[in-house]
Order: structure tokens, then sequence, then C-alpha cells
């Protein structure tokens, strides 16, 4: 009896959308296969997919409340998964683009050296100092990935993205910088004298 007149209270304030939001997380978790069945078919592991539908639903909950329509529920839930398991796909590719990178991260050739682009040296000054400080340790130095590391106070794998990001950087500065010779690869460059 006691209990019944508990429910029968009505909720105040911040506690009176408990029971609605109660419903929603309710109607999320029948739907549970069905959500799990989406993202497998999206990154084609059942394993990660049981995840991502977690981390989902973490998410989910935690803004429940603000979801204005009943109606559109799913369709809000199925763009939290869609976002969730690009963020997944998004790491993954990463993971990949490291893991192909060399653990020997050595500089350019003597000969290779010589016919770098005179604005290398500007272009990287132009870069953030965590980058331009990868790319001359490793790229222009010579420097083995675990000694630059080390130094930088970084991991292995840290190094090898922040060179990837560096490089990529690199390459828009100098196709600012030095247009046509940037996309032949900056090999005999003359553009230093041009300007």
């Amino acid at each position: 009896m006691a209990a019944r007149a508990i429910e029968a209270v009505p909720l105040m304030g911040e506690y009176a959308s408990v029971p609605l939001m109660t419903e929603r997380i309710d109607r999320l978790l029948v739907n549970l296969d069905r959500f799990t069945a989406f993202v497998r078919r999206r990154l084609g592991d059942a394993e990660v997919a049981a995840d991502v539908v977690q981390d989902a639903l973490r998410k989910a909950i935690s803004h429940i409340d603000q979801v204005a329509d009943d109606s559109r529920l799913d369709a809000w839930f199925y763009r939290i998964l869609r976002t969730t398991s690009a963020d997944v796909l998004a790491r993954r590719a990463t993971a990949r683009t490291v893991e192909s990178l060399p653990d020997d991260l050595t500089a350019l050739p003597l000969e290779e050296q010589r016919t770098v682009c005179a604005c290398l040296e500007g272009a990287i000054g132009e870069l953030p100092e965590s980058y331009a400080a990868v790319l001359r340790a490793v790229d222009l130095d010579g420097g083995e990935a675990v000694a630059v590391a080390g130094r930088l106070g970084i991991s292995t794998t840290n190094l090898k993205v922040r060179r990837l990001r560096a490089r990529e950087a690199l390459r828009e500065v100098l196709e600012r910088t030095c247009r046509v010779c940037a996309t032949h690869g900056c090999l005999d460059c003359h553009c230093a004298t041009r300007r």
C-alpha cells in the first residue's frame, strides 16, 4: 500500500521527466538486437558492434532528455549509432596508416637532400612547433623513431601520427607557397628565386 501511495505522488521539478526518460530508454533497449545488427553491417565485426552500441547507449542515456519528439527517438538514436560507428572507422583508418609506417624513420638520402625545395625550411617554420620538431628530427636530421620519441617525451606511435600530420600540413604549406613545383615534388625548385 505504501508503494502505491508513493507512485501516486506527482513528480515535480527536475524529477518530473524521469518516467518519460525511463520509457525512452526502455524503447531503445527493446530494439537492441536491431541496433547491433545495423552497426555490425557497417563495421563487419560483432564484438566491435556490441561495443559501439553500448557506447551509443551511454551517450543517448546522458542526453535522452533532449529528444524533442518521441516519434523520432529511433531516428535520433540511429544518428548517434552512425556517428559512433564513423568514429570507430576513422580510428581504424588512422591505426592502419600508422601501422604501415616503418619503425625506422630515416632521413632522405644525401642526393635527395640537395634537390629538396629551397622553400622547405621556411615552410617548416610555418608549422606548429610540435610538427616542425618531428620533421626536423626525423626527416632532415635522420633521427631514429625511438630516440626522437624519447627526446620529445612521446610514444613511437604518437611520433608516427604526428609525423604523418606534419607531412600533410607541410604539403599544404608548400602547395600554397610553391604552387606548380610542389605538385611535382619540389625537386630542383626555383620558387625562392621567383619571389
